[in-house]
């Protein structure tokens, strides 16, 4: 059923009069976003009237499985012509205003302050450097494609007139290419007063990164690791700072098992993943621990099911995401947790804890666990060879 209907086509519609065509339909016309609900009971009883299919408006006596529109070709239609109900203005508004969850509410602006993202030319990252960018801040976005990082700045620098949006080079899953980058940002700047570790991948088939790490483990914590490690010198000396690390609720789901860090006995993409995203929360605390007094704190972010690249890799999760979109949260509502941890005022007390939507959120009992916490920081700083104290 089409319900995108102007002001004009309501009234005749009501009249009794012709039902618009689909090729009318489809024209350029000024669409109103908010829908009422009760259209639809009347284009039903209105079609009956008019012997039009009240799938495609062309076919007539009314069933989709005679229809032969080139909207409706055959049955099947029946269900992308409900996906495209689904996918109306009007419809999907309402539904991702009820799960889109928090919105980070600070007016803090920041001229003069500095700000690494990594991952941030697409989806959540994005959307987070264009926010900070609108404050004035300058903003490194810190990505393994160039190309696409700097066509994602180019598109913050027109929409935020700010000119202060960089790109730099940054592979997570080559220890190498994340010391180069550390060096060439602290040979380029004094000051970094927010980290924002969002870069990740999730239900890789299994492989291995430059330095022989399982890819989840690698890149979503072993990278974000030492590239926190790097810069956190640089973040003592711009205090107050800010470290912000994207995890997942489906930490609940994982576990770290020391005895098979790599997966090397035993694999799952979906399992590799969660088990990534509760060293995430693990790390967080650990590092709030260690911080306590220097004036740099750090937390925790599950950003809700976000409509992104991340799920590349699954085709069924591809599918999901597509027949549940209005209920999946865009990436600019994606950002807002990861937002409200970099800048709201007052959470200086909360540092080490755990958030989803825009609020301190509850964690496993795993992600709790002080000394695993601990054992998973000496094991990681023995795998990339650094001493942290």
């Amino acid at each position: 059923v089409r319900l995108l209907l102007n002001t004009q086509e309501r009234e005749e519609l009501e009249k009794g009069e012709a039902v618009p065509s689909s090729q009318e339909l489809e024209s350029d016309q000024e669409l109103e976003p908010d829908l009422e609900p009760k259209l639809l009971l009347l284009k039903r009883q209105r079609l009956k009237k008019l012997k039009r299919c009240w799938l495609c408006w062309e076919c007539s006596p009314p069933s989709f499985l005679s229809c032969t529109s080139q909207l409706h070709p055959s049955g099947l239609s029946y269900f992308s012509n409900s996906w495209n109900i689904l996918q109306s203005p009007g419809l999907e508004t309402r539904s991702l205003k009820f799960f889109a969850g928090g919105v980070c509410r600070s007016n803090v602006q920041l001229p003069g302050k500095v700000v690494v993202i990594t991952g941030a030319n697409t989806g959540i990252g994005k959307e987070t450097a264009k926010e900070l960018a609108r404050r004035g801040a300058r903003v490194y976005i810190a990505c393994r494609d160039v190309l696409k990082g700097e066509s994602a700045a180019s598109e913050i620098r027109a929409d935020t007139k700010n000119s202060q949006v960089l790109v730099r080079k940054l592979d997570l899953s080559d220890t190498k290419s994340i010391r180069a980058f550390a060096e060439g940002f602290l040979a380029e700047e004094k000051q970094l007063h927010i980290l924002i570790n969002n870069a990740g991948v999730m239900m890789c088939p299994y492989s291995k990164t430059a330095d022989g790490f399982e890819t989840h483990l690698g890149v979503n914590h072993l990278g974000h690791f030492l590239l926190t490690h790097l810069l956190l010198e640089r973040l003592k000396e711009s205090t107050p700072a800010r470290v912000v690390n994207l995890s997942s609720v489906v930490h609940h789901a994982g576990k770290i098992h020391f005895h098979d860090l790599q997966s090397e006995k035993h694999y799952s993409r979906g399992l590799a993943y969660c088990h990534s995203k509760l060293a995430n929360v693990l790390f967080t605390r650990e590092l709030a621990r260690k911080l306590q007094g220097t004036g740099v704190t750090t937390y925790a972010v599950h950003p809700g099911i976000v409509s992104s690249e991340l799920v590349r890799h699954s085709f069924l999760l591809c599918l999901l995401w597509r027949l549940f979109s209005p209920f999946i949260k865009s990436p600019w509502e994606g950002a807002q947790t990861s937002l409200h941890c970099a800048l709201a005022e007052g959470l200086e007390p909360l540092s080490g804890k755990y958030f989803s939507d825009c609020k301190k959120a509850w964690v496993s009992p795993k992600s709790r666990d002080n000394k695993t916490a601990e054992r998973l920081w000496n094991v990681s700083c023995e795998l990339l060879g650094i001493q942290w104290e």
